[in-house]
């Protein structure tokens, strides 16, 4: 696993984690018992405003039946991302604008993360582009932040289209070049 990688995302969660304690903001969901996670960090009735937190995986998620699905090796860069904590997507500033780190919430919401990869994948190869996996969304619609799975380089792409930008040239670079924003 790419140890830069989660060091920068270890290093990310301990601002979200600093920042909102200073801002004196909880992190809040809406309380589901059908897609349990062990960020809750208490439980009430459904539908309800539940206090969570980012938690590292102690096993985590695998890629290997999407790998051998697509026959294609996934960037350690990627791989590392996703595996290192169960999250909700979290909030980010970066100098070119704000975006939304893509997180998995439990195993299930991985399954489906892998799902829509497959999807897009599929969809670089019909088009005969780069292969890209996303990991951000933007304040521009229909843009996302990817990993090139050749390079390691972090693009910004629009949906469809190839990248047009360099906005990084590893994730590890990325992820300590960002900011939390935490709202109340």
């Amino acid at each position: 696993m790419d140890q830069a990688v989660r060091e920068a995302m270890d290093s990310f969660i301990q601002k979200v984690l600093i920042q909102s304690q200073e801002a004196q903001i909880q992190l809040l969901v809406d309380f589901d018992p059908e897609w349990p996670s062990l960020c809750y960090l208490q439980e009430e009735n459904i539908g309800e405003k539940v206090r969570w937190q980012p938690v590292k995986q102690q096993k985590p998620a695998t890629w290997h039946d999407f790998e051998k699905a697509l026959d294609l090796t996934l960037h350690p860069s990627i791989s590392a991302f996703y595996q290192c904590y169960w999250s909700d997507n979290l909030p980010a500033k970066h100098t070119s604008g704000k975006l939304e780190l893509i997180q998995v919430w439990n195993e299930a919401d991985f399954a489906r993360l892998q799902q829509n990869l497959i999807g897009h994948i599929l969809m670089k190869r019909r088009l005969k582009q780069a292969e890209t996996i996303f990991f951000a969304l933007t304040e521009e619609e229909d843009f996302i932040l990817s990993i090139n799975n050749s390079s390691g380089e972090v693009v910004l792409e629009q949906i469809g289209l190839e990248p047009t930008k360099v906005i990084a040239p590893d994730m590890a670079s990325f992820l300590l070049s960002i900011e939390p924003v935490i709202a109340a």
